[in-house]
């Protein structure tokens, strides 16, 4: 059968508005995808439902479709979105309003069964990561636009390819090889050139979105529509490949992705071809997000200029703590970042930053009567007393948490244009995760003359969330590299380079076909991205913090 060509213009709520007209008159598309959907956006499109019941989607997705509906449907491309959030048929709903009043013939379908929030109390939404099977259905009966829930991120991609293809449950090579395809893409520009280790290698100021040119045996080449920004090679792909996975396998609804058996190869400029990718029956649970608010949070930074910044930091701790004591919050952090450099030529880099976070289910305890705490300090401190922000009330935040249901216990299904349901049954086999065992390592190099120099010389690296945990993936970029990084790199040396790290579980996972590592470190994350108990709370930058560190590198690599 023929190629499937599906692109991407949205990895994010709140991604480049223009992308979805960059990808309709780019170049040739069958299907275009858009993810809104991440684990902080529940939580923003929970809150949203909390004001207003007909809210809970993602609503650029409509102001994108006010421009450019009539050019998906000239081009006969068709759309496939998880924007309906905690409500995709109020957003099926709007874009039928949409279409009629543009005068724009389209059917609109939509997915449901992933909600499950009435069967957690106390959560603000509750939703099941569905597979692709629902919008496979919606497409076979002829939908043109295809609005989800929340299911995982790359059934956007294996929904289609079953629907083109007539892939069944359990071709799982092929419903892999789609699901690593959909990975790739589900991020967007990050395929591209976007938030690389080595974004130096291209022109990345305004990276185009990608695409996926599937064949019906799973294989796939990424690439991007011609005469966009950015590049795609084996190393774009590699990045995006180990950005929020964990193992060699990664699991979904249909489908047990095998990451070691991914093969990549450079298949010409900006075009990388993916291939060998082998699948395993599906776990028999889903993993269901469930989102809750946590309580309430402030935060008050301090700016320490000059000399004797400690002492100026021991000050304001000791002064803050009457207020911390009339009514102490349940959690109290401090933190000196010492951004100050001796002698420096401007103030800025002369100051340092002391930050008092504070967190409680009242908020009256982390309100103003905190702030204002502090503010009071103004005239009768440490020397050169200011603060970053006025004294503010405490503000609400959100735990993320990660539960399973059998595969059976939701009701997945595809709701038709005309109102038709069409049930979408769990998979007939099931398969529990086991960790694959260590794989075979190379040999290591010949011992030889070493410098002291930064790990990201010769490897790149990308970091992300997954609830309370992070995961960095590392990659190398010879072969040589790679011999040298697989046996350095071990969980210890990771401890070591990254010190917050310590007193955690950190778990290597080895993928010799990708030359990469990945790290899992649980829980540094505290309770999830709302929670904001990090500097970086979706552990964005972990891995170019990762790279800068110093390590005895052999000569012969640098």
């Amino acid at each position: 059968m023929s190629v499937l060509r599906i692109g991407n213009a949205s990895g994010f709520y709140g991604d480049r508005f223009d992308a979805v007209r960059e990808m309709l008159t780019g170049g040739e598309l069958d299907v275009l995808t858009g993810d809104y959907l991440a684990e902080l956006t529940m939580l923003i499109l929970g809150r949203d439902r909390l004001k207003d019941p007909g809210a809970g989607y993602a609503r650029t997705f409509l102001r994108q479709l006010e421009e450019c509906l009539g050019l998906a449907h000239e081009r006969g491309v068709r759309l496939v979105t998880n924007a309906g959030g905690l409500n995709p048929a109020g957003l099926a709903d709007r874009v039928r309003e949409l279409a009629a009043r543009l005068g724009v013939p389209v059917r609109v379908a939509h997915v449901e069964g992933d909600d499950l929030t009435a069967a957690h109390p106390g959560a603000l939404a509750a939703h099941a990561y569905l597979g692709g099977f629902g919008i496979a259905a919606c497409l076979r009966e002829g939908a043109d636009i295809v609005v989800t829930g929340r299911v995982t991120d790359a059934a956007l991609v294996t929904g289609p390819a079953a629907a083109h293809f007539g892939w069944q449950p359990g071709e799982y090579d092929r419903l892999a090889g789609a699901v690593v395809a959909g990975h790739v893409l589900e991020c967007g520009t990050q395929a591209t050139g976007g938030n690389y280790a080595f974004f130096g290698d291209g022109d990345v100021r305004r990276p185009g979105f990608p695409l996926a040119e599937l064949h019906e045996d799973g294989s796939c080449v990424v690439t991007k529509h011609p005469g966009t920004g950015g590049f795609v090679d084996v190393g774009t792909v590699t990045a995006q490949l180990l950005y929020e996975t964990a193992g060699a396998r990664y699991a979904g609804p249909d489908v047990t992705a095998r990451l070691d058996t991914v093969r990549l190869t450079q298949d010409g400029p900006d075009r990388v071809r993916i291939d060998g990718v082998r699948g395993e029956a599906p776990p028999p649970t889903l993993k269901v997000g469930r989102n809750r608010l946590g309580g309430f949070r402030n935060e008050m930074t301090f700016v320490l200029t000059g000399l004797d910044v400690e002492a100026k930091a021991a000050l304001v701790r000791e002064q803050m703590a009457d207020a911390l004591a009339k009514a102490p919050p349940a959690d109290v952090r401090w933190d000196l970042v010492r951004t100050d450099r001796p002698d420096a030529p401007t103030e800025e880099t002369a100051s340092a930053l002391l930050r008092l976070v504070v967190r409680d289910a009242d908020p009256e305890v982390v309100g103003r009567a905190l702030s204002g705490a502090a503010i009071e300090l103004a005239l009768a401190s440490y020397p050169g007393f200011h603060v970053l922000a006025p004294p503010g009330k405490g503000a609400p935040y959100g735990v993320f948490e990660a539960a399973y249901v059998p595969q059976d216990a939701v009701g997945h299904e595809a709701v038709l244009d005309d109102g038709r349901r069409i049930p979408v049954p769990p998979p007939a086999d099931a398969l529990a995760l086991d960790e694959v065992p260590e794989p075979p390592l190379p040999e290591p190099p010949e011992p030889g003359p070493v410098r002291r120099a930064p790990l990201g010389l010769v490897a790149g690296a990308r970091s992300g969330d997954k609830g309370g945990n992070a995961n960095v993936g590392v990659w190398a970029r010879s072969e040589a590299a790679w011999r040298w990084l697989a046996h350095e790199l071990t969980a210890d040396r990771f401890r070591d380079l990254i010190p917050e790290s310590r007193a955690l579980t950190v778990t290597r996972h080895a993928l010799p076909n990708l030359r990469a590592l990945n790290f899992v470190v649980e829980g540094v994350l505290g309770e999830g991205v709302a929670a904001q108990a990090r500097f970086d709370p979706q552990a964005k930058a972990l891995g170019e913090w990762l790279r800068s560190r110093h390590l005895d590198i052999p000569e012969a690599l640098l």
